[in-house]
């Protein structure tokens, strides 16, 4: 007679999802040590595979695989994977297509093993018994697959004859409070994601901590940067709107992309203009920040060389733009309105770079820097003489980057 899972047994698991839950646990860790509760509490669990949707604009999921041979494992699937032949013909598939709960499919039997290849595989590999599960997080459930807004699980054991139907039971009964502790830890993911997304990740922190007040910042010392796309608004009268955001956005991964990629952060798109801070933290923080700015630039310019070498439209002209460069103290902090918030710079050293920028048109030069921040960098410069740029009471003393 198979032995019968203890009420004792469900109820521990439960209380320790929901503590685990608000305590923050992430979810490789809840998925490991939930398999291994389950395994400790008489259920046979040798794999599990548990796959969320969130928000995130490279990412449309993530999965995280736990099995005994091989501890956990976690994946990222791009907003395309939805249509790989491995999506298509996988039990998921069509759990999400039949809008069911579960299906379930005993691979010693072989259930199910000419309808989803992965299922063949499962069996070569010593399972014996497979489990699938929708888990919802919102209602009514039609709405949670529309859009794709919960878990979807998946169960296997290697024990001979299967699950048994008090594991099965047991499993029902824990699975809701297994959502439960998923939902918390997806929405705090989404919430991470958008905040990072649209402020960046330093001032996303900073206003998940609390500076969500009008005027809430403080004074740093950062390199500045502040690069324009040459040619774009007699180029956005000229071209199809789509045609010229999507070289907005080429132009945006040369300059903005560059800028992540080597440690900065962005912190506005003004029009076609990228403004970005490289803090300066700690001693010879200034020397490494105005380093790293210019590594961006000059990362910038072979990112941009390639994005020219694409072919483009008749009559379209390869993309440019000027970059300033500067270092100096700047006010970090919230800006606008109590109802609708910026974090972003502000001060004389955010307003001296667009300047800078300004300054290479006339220069004729792609790449400029004030003296504070050449005289920071040992690379080739070319001085520019003394210039007054506007708003600013003395001349500056202006320096180009050799290219």
């Amino acid at each position: 007679m198979a032995a019968v899972i203890e009420d004792a047994s469900i109820t521990a698991i439960s209380s320790w999802i929901i503590d685990s839950a608000l305590s923050g646990i992430d979810a490789d860790r809840l998925v490991r040590e939930f398999c291994e509760k389950l395994n400790d509490a008489g259920i046979p669990v040798a794999r599990a595979h548990v796959a969320c949707s969130f928000l995130h604009p490279m990412f449309r999921s993530f999965s995280v695989t736990w099995s005994r041979v091989r501890g956990v494992e976690r994946n990222r699937f791009a907003h395309a994977s939805a249509k790989t032949e491995a999506w298509l013909l996988s039990p998921f598939k069509a759990l999400l297509d039949g809008q069911q709960n579960e299906m379930r499919f005993r691979i010693y039997k072989k259930e199910g093993l000419n309808r989803f290849p992965i299922l063949a595989e499962f069996r070569e590999q010593g399972f014996t018994d497979y489990l699938t599960t929708a888990i919802a997080f919102t209602s009514p459930l039609e709405k949670s697959w529309s859009h794709m807004d919960g878990a979807l699980t998946s169960w296997l054991t290697d024990a001979p004859g299967g699950f048994t139907d008090s594991q099965l039971m047991a499993l029902s009964r824990l699975l809701p409070r297994l959502g439960a502790g998923l939902k918390m830890y997806v929405r705090e993911l989404t919430t991470h994601n958008v905040v990072s997304a649209y402020l960046g990740n330093h001032a996303g922190e900073r206003v998940l901590n609390g500076q969500v007040q009008l005027g809430a910042g403080e004074e740093i010392n950062a390199a500045i940067w502040f690069s324009d796309m040459r040619g774009s608004t007699a180029l956005a009268d000229q071209m199809p709107a789509r045609e010229f955001l999507a070289r907005l956005n080429r132009y945006f991964e040369c300059t903005a992309g560059a800028v992540l990629d080597h440690g900065g952060e962005v912190l506005r798109f003004i029009g076609d203009a990228v403004l970005a801070i490289f803090p300066i933290v700690g001693p010879g923080g200034a020397e490494r920040a105005t380093r790293m700015a210019v590594a961006a630039a000059r990362d910038s310019l072979i990112r941009l060389d390639r994005a020219n070498a694409e072919p483009r439209p008749d009559g379209e002209p390869p993309i440019a733009f000027g970059l300033g460069l500067h270092v100096g103290d700047v006010l970090y902090g919230n800006i606008g309105v109590p109802e609708r918030l910026e974090f972003s710079v502000v001060g004389h050293t955010a307003n001296e770079v667009a300047r800078l920028q300004d300054l290479s048109k006339t220069l004729e030069r792609q790449i400029v820097a004030s003296n504070a921040f050449s005289s920071l960098v040992e690379t080739e410069w070319e001085s520019m003489g003394s210039h007054q740029l506007r708003g600013v009471a003395e001349p500056q003393q202006v320096y180009a980057l050799r290219i």
